[in-house]
C-alpha cells in the first residue's frame, strides 16, 4: 500500500514491527494504512505485512518531511498498539 506523491532518490527509512500474530499485524495495517501523507509530493510511504511483521518504508526529498511523517506514524502506531492491548487478544 502506498500513499503520498513520488519522492526522488533523497532519503529513505525502513521500520519493521513484529506483532504476536499475523492477524494483529494485518489489523494494524488496516488501521494505519488509510492515512495518506498530508503533503502532496516529496514523500512516499509504503506499508505491508509479511507473516506477523508490519513493514513500513519511506522515501523523502527532505529530512524534515521524513521526520514529520515518521513521527506521525509512530504516534498512530502507539495508539493502535495501546488499543489492541486494551481490548486483549483476538479470538
Amino acid at each position: 500500500m502506498a500513499s503520498g506523491g513520488a519522492a526522488g532518490p533523497g532519503l529513505a527509512f525502513e521500520l519493521s514491527v513484529p506483532f504476536p500474530t499475523s492477524l494483529l499485524a494485518w489489523t494494524a495495517l488496516g488501521s494505519l494504512g488509510p492515512d495518506p501523507e498530508p503533503r502532496k509530493g516529496g514523500i512516499l510511504k509504503e506499508l505491508d505485512v509479511t507473516e506477523n511483521v508490519l513493514h513500513a518504508r519511506w522515501r523523502a526529498d527532505e529530512a524534515r518531511i521524513l521526520r514529520v511523517s515518521i513521527s506521525s506514524f509512530l504516534d498512530h502506531l502507539s495508539l493502535v498498539v495501546e488499543t489492541m492491548d486494551l481490548f486483549g487478544p483476538v479470538a
